[in-house]
């Protein structure tokens, strides 16, 4: 009889731990530390993993080898609407960002952050790098939900017609001006060096003070003008490459060994199992045509049409690369159709934090039951993209209904809905190379359908067209570093050793 009951219990317990064993993986208030690594204008093309040949990117090869991959993730065309609706969780059009300039780069100051969520919840957050969205202190990080803010101003060092700090546009990428927390501060070495050292060096402060954390490692890199140190450019330069694809592979391949200084801090750290580690660019690649031995060649880009400032696939799809060793699959591939807007759910389901009572709530959905279950049930869904930039009196003047379908479109798991004109089957037809939009009326009409309902709701939200603009010297910024340096030199900044 005991001998009936030890074994039915051992069995018992068996089954049991296999049952365990079998259910997925609880990610929602797991509370990680999460590092968020953003490049500008790198293409998911951009990377050797991806059949790139002409750069070598073996670090972040290695982590999309070890990662969860959304193979369908899209963001906006341009930089500011895509930071935009990460940090919103919405359509960048629905919180004031049409634009990447002329105030129309400003965050509407309804949004609750997800970073302001991510506080309420225990977490510490920093930014390190590239903001653009406000550089009037209404607008600054550090009252959107960062408790660490190092930042240059506008859209790119050296912008300084668009509100950077003036003498970064003599030391354009080295040895910048910039801001840290409340202080205007000069800085040394290369920019993206410095960005992920900063990071790095509040992360292990982090580490050490047992605190939950949010890092935002987001560089201007590679975004123009084309600078990297002579050592990355080099052996580009060697082969023939101008100054111009040299400046540019070579800010890939800086950043590349970056993300591998910070893998390797992670596991020296011993945090690689309490990290999760997301890598992603926030459009298209800039740059798609390079010069070698003076001859024109087409970047790689993946088959995809389009680059930056196109809502082809090539403007819009990036690569989206999701690690957290031991929790998350390795080398597994999402084909679900996901975007930016997904990002503020997710990460806040992940942090155990509540989504804020806002006027503007995230739209989006969580990405939690996909990175548990990469086969999970998805429902369809269209998601719908604008290059925007209209009545800017620089590209064109026309006002915004006049850009209703012009550099408008629609994306549905199928299908790509291009400026009411063409229809392009990207299950089957990727690189859209056949415009199937005389064929398909009623996959036309329907398309157009759901895009005109969302195109009807965004007028009420461009709070930030018609501002009266501003001119260079007088940006918030330029006039702060006017002010201080009226007081003595700036003091010298640079981060912890790591």
């Amino acid at each position: 009889m005991k001998t009936t009951a030890l074994l039915f219990i051992t069995l018992s317990s068996l089954l049991t731990g296999v049952l365990h064993a079998a259910q997925p993986l609880k990610l929602a208030g797991s509370r990680p530390n999460i590092l968020f690594i953003l490049t500008d204008d790198q293409g998911k093309g951009d990377l050797s993993c991806m059949g790139n040949d002409r750069i070598r990117t073996p670090h972040l090869d290695a982590l999309w080898a070890k990662s969860t991959r959304f193979d369908d993730f899209h963001v906006s065309p341009t930089c500011s609407p895509t930071r935009g609706a990460l940090m919103s969780g919405r359509s960048p059009f629905e919180v004031g960002i049409s634009h990447t300039i002329r105030h129309r780069d400003h965050l509407a100051l309804d949004v609750v952050t997800f970073p302001q969520a991510l506080q309420k919840a225990g977490y510490k957050t920093g930014i390190f790098g590239k903001w653009h969205l406000g550089d009037a202190n209404e607008y600054l990080p550090n009252v959107r939900g960062f408790d660490e803010m190092l930042i240059h101003g506008a859209g790119g060092i050296g912008q300084t017609g668009w509100g950077d700090f003036p003498v970064n546009e003599e030391e354009c990428y080295f040895d910048n001006v910039l801001l840290h927390n409340g202080e205007i501060v000069k800085t040394k070495g290369f920019c993206t060096d410095l960005f992920f050292h900063a990071g790095l060096a509040w992360m292990k402060d982090r580490i050490e003070a047992k605190e939950p954390y949010f890092a935002y490692i987001s560089l201007n890199a590679p975004h123009g003008p084309m600078i990297a140190p002579e050592k990355y450019k080099r052996r580009f330069l060697d082969d023939g490459y101008s100054e111009n694809s040299a400046g540019r592979f070579g800010m890939i391949e800086n950043i590349d060994d970056n993300i591998g200084l910070t893998m390797a801090k992670l596991k020296e750290w011993n945090q690689l199992e309490n990290t999760l580690v997301i890598f992603m660019t926030d459009n298209g690649m800039a740059g798609s045509v390079g010069v070698q031995n003076g001859q024109k060649f087409n970047s790689f880009n993946c088959g995809m049409k389009g680059a930056k400032a196109t809502v082809h696939e090539g403007g819009t799809r990036v690569p989206s690369f999701w690690h957290w060793k031991g929790k998350l699959k390795e080398g597994v591939d999402i084909d679900a159709l996901t975007a930016h807007i997904d990002f503020y759910r997710t990460i806040c389901q992940l942090a155990g934090a509540k989504i804020p009572k806002s006027k503007l709530p995230p739209a989006g959905r969580s990405l939690l039951p996909l990175l548990q279950n990469p086969k999970a049930k998805w429902k369809d869904r269209t998601l719908f993209f604008h290059r925007g930039r209209w009545n800017d009196k620089i590209w064109d003047f026309a006002a915004m209904e006049k850009h209703r379908y012009l550099n408008g479109a629609a994306r549905s798991p199928k299908w790509r809905w291009i400026d009411n004109k063409y229809l392009y089957d990207i299950e089957n037809d990727p690189g859209q190379t056949n415009n199937l939009a005389a064929s398909k009326p009623e996959v036309m009409a329907k398309l157009k359908k759901q895009y005109d309902a969302w195109w009807d709701t965004l007028g009420p939200y461009q709070v930030n067209d018609g501002k009266e603009q501003i001119k260079k010297g007088n940006f918030p910024l330029q006039k702060r570093y006017q002010a201080r340096i009226q007081k003595g030199e700036l003091p010298i900044w640079s981060p912890k050793p790591i």
